[in-house]
C-alpha cells in the first residue's frame, strides 16, 4: 500500500515499538515510554505544521498499537494465572487425597488393633476356662462375637468414604461401648463424665479414637488391671484423659501413638502421653477444642 501511495508516510517502526513495550515492559518503563512517544510524535507533527486531522489520525494509530500490546500482555498474564491456579488446585487435591488416605489408614488401624486385640484376649480367656467354667467361656465367646460385629460396623464406616458414602462417625456417645468391651476382657475400667460440652463431629470422633487406642494399648501392652477414662469440660475445651496402672510402656511397636497425635493435631488439639505426674502406669491426656 505504501508503494501504491495508499498510505501516508507514518512512523511504522515506532508503532511496532509502541506495541512491543506495551506488551513486554514493566509499568514504570511503560509510563516512561508513553511520555517519550507522546512527546516525540507530537513534535514530529508540530514542527512540519501538520493539519489537525493528522493529529487525530496518528493518535488513533498509536492508541491502537498500545491497546493491542496491552491486550496481548493481559492475555499472557491470564494464561499464566490459570496455569498457576491449575497447579495449586492439583497440589491441593493431591494433598487432600493424601490426607484422606492417611485418615482411612488411621481408622483401619484403630478399628483392627482395638477389636482384634480384645478378641485375642477374650479368646485366650475363654479357652482357659472352657472345661472348668462353661458360663465364663460362653460369656467370653459372646463378647468375641459382639466385638467382631462392632468391628464390622466401624470398618464399613471407614470404607464407606471410598464408596462416596458419609455415615456418621462414632463420637462421645460411643465411648461407653468401648469401656464395656474392655471390661469384658477382665480389665477394671471406669468412665467419668464431668460436664462434657457439645463438640463437633470430627472432635467427637477424635476423642473416641483416642480412648479406643489408649484402651487397646492398656489391654495388649501395659499389663494393667485398672484404667480410668475421664471426659471433662476444661474451659472452652474437652479434656480426654486415660490413665492405667500398668507397666508404663505405652503402646507396643506400631503407629498407635503417632496416629493418635496426628488425629489430635488435625482438629487443633494438644496431646501428652507418658507416665502420670503421680503414681505408676501410663497416661494419655488430650485437650480438644469444643467449638
Amino acid at each position: 500500500m505504501s508503494v501504491t501511495d495508499h498510505l501516508f508516510d507514518q512512523p511504522y517502526g515506532q508503532l511496532v515499538a509502541t506495541y512491543t513495550w506495551a506488551e513486554l515492559a514493566t509499568p514504570g518503563w511503560r509510563l516512561f515510554a508513553a511520555a517519550g512517544t507522546v512527546a516525540g510524535v507530537g513534535l514530529s507533527l508540530i514542527v512540519p505544521q501538520e493539519s489537525p486531522p493528522s493529529f487525530g489520525y496518528v493518535g488513533m494509530m498509536f492508541v491502537a498499537a498500545y491497546a493491542l500490546g496491552t491486550g496481548m500482555r493481559a492475555r499472557r498474564d491470564r494464561i499464566a494465572y490459570l496455569e498457576e491456579r491449575t497447579r495449586r488446585l492439583t497440589e491441593e487435591q493431591a494433598a487432600a487425597a493424601g490426607a484422606e488416605r492417611a485418615r482411612i489408614a488411621r481408622d483401619m488401624h484403630d478399628v483392627l488393633a482395638h477389636s482384634v486385640g480384645l478378641m485375642v484376649v477374650q479368646a485366650e480367656g475363654g479357652a482357659s476356662v472352657v472345661r472348668t467354667d462353661a458360663n465364663r467361656a460362653e460369656a467370653a465367646f459372646d463378647a468375641i462375637a459382639d466385638t467382631g460385629r462392632e468391628a464390622l460396623v466401624q470398618l464399613r464406616h471407614a470404607l464407606g468414604v471410598l464408596r462416596d458414602q458419609q455415615p456418621e462417625p462414632p463420637g462421645l456417645d460411643a465411648v461407653a461401648s468401648l469401656v464395656e468391651r474392655a471390661r469384658r476382657t477382665g480389665l477394671d475400667v471406669t468412665l467419668t463424665r464431668d460436664g462434657v460440652p457439645p463438640v463437633p463431629a470430627d472432635v467427637g470422633a477424635t476423642a473416641f479414637r483416642v480412648v479406643q487406642e489408649a484402651l487397646t494399648n492398656a489391654v495388649k501392652h501395659a499389663g494393667a488391671r485398672h484404667v480410668a477414662v475421664v471426659l471433662a469440660a476444661e474451659g472452652p475445651a474437652l479434656r480426654v484423659r486415660i490413665r492405667d496402672d500398668g507397666r508404663g510402656g505405652g503402646a507396643g511397636p506400631g503407629h498407635g501413638l503417632s496416629g493418635m497425635a496426628e488425629r489430635v493435631a488435625a482438629v487443633g488439639g494438644t496431646l501428652r502421653t507418658g507416665p502420670p505426674s503421680q503414681g505408676q502406669g501410663f497416661e494419655v491426656d488430650a485437650l480438644l477444642p469444643a467449638g
